[in-house]
């Protein structure tokens, strides 16, 4: 019998030492002097709407500085990411650096390159995360609980398939944008980390 490989099923690409800590708590430090506004959702109107319903954390920016830094690491990083999900890969979009508190989360949602809708965010076809906090099972200093990246394969008894990956700073994941998957209730401290997409 073999045994579920989540990394292997969902195709995901993931590389734990992507920014070492000194990077990420930088990072952090600088979202921590921004004040920040509610993270958007995009939709069918002209705008990007504000539903905590289905996403609640907050969307900070640090200095340009850094924006720049990271979206150059993803750019670097852009022929790996082709090699892994075989496609050609255009450009990337500019990081959200966003900052989940007690009870803040995302719902299962795609990011793109469903062929559903017809919006600008359609043409996203690897997603990516970066986790820029220690994530841990039980409440401790400068760490979070809850506040998990989880997939879901819609396929496998509708929930079955389920991944929770490591929650260690710097830890870099990419998957096709079409993949279900959401970030579950922060139960405990604050999750930092920065969101983009290659086109």
């Amino acid at each position: 019998m073999t045994t579920f490989d989540p990394v292997v099923h969902f195709g995901l690409f993931v590389e734990e030492a992507f920014f070492d800590e000194r990077t990420c708590q930088t990072i952090t430090n600088e979202m921590r002097l921004d004040e920040g506004s509610p993270a958007t959702l995009y939709g069918r109107g002209s705008t990007d709407a504000i539903d905590d319903r289905m996403r609640k954390s907050t969307r900070h920016t640090p200095q340009s500085e850094t924006v720049l830094f990271v979206r150059q690491r993803l750019l670097e990083c852009k022929s790996q990411v082709e090699a892994h999900f075989e496609v050609s890969l255009r450009c990337v979009e500019e990081p959200q650096f966003l900052r989940y508190d007690v009870g803040d989360f995302f719902v299962a949602h795609q990011d793109g390159n469903t062929g559903l809708l017809r919006l600008d965010q359609e043409s996203r076809l690897v997603s990516v995360v970066i986790l820029l906090s220690r994530g841990a099972d039980a409440p401790e200093e400068n760490a979070y609980c809850g506040g998990a990246l989880v997939f879901h394969d819609r396929h496998r008894n509708q929930v079955t398939g389920e991944l929770l990956l490591t929650r260690k700073p710097g830890t870099f994941v990419a998957f096709r944008s079409e993949t279900t998957h959401e970030v579950t209730p922060v139960t405990f401290g604050e999750r930092y980390s920065i969101a983009s997409w290659y086109r």
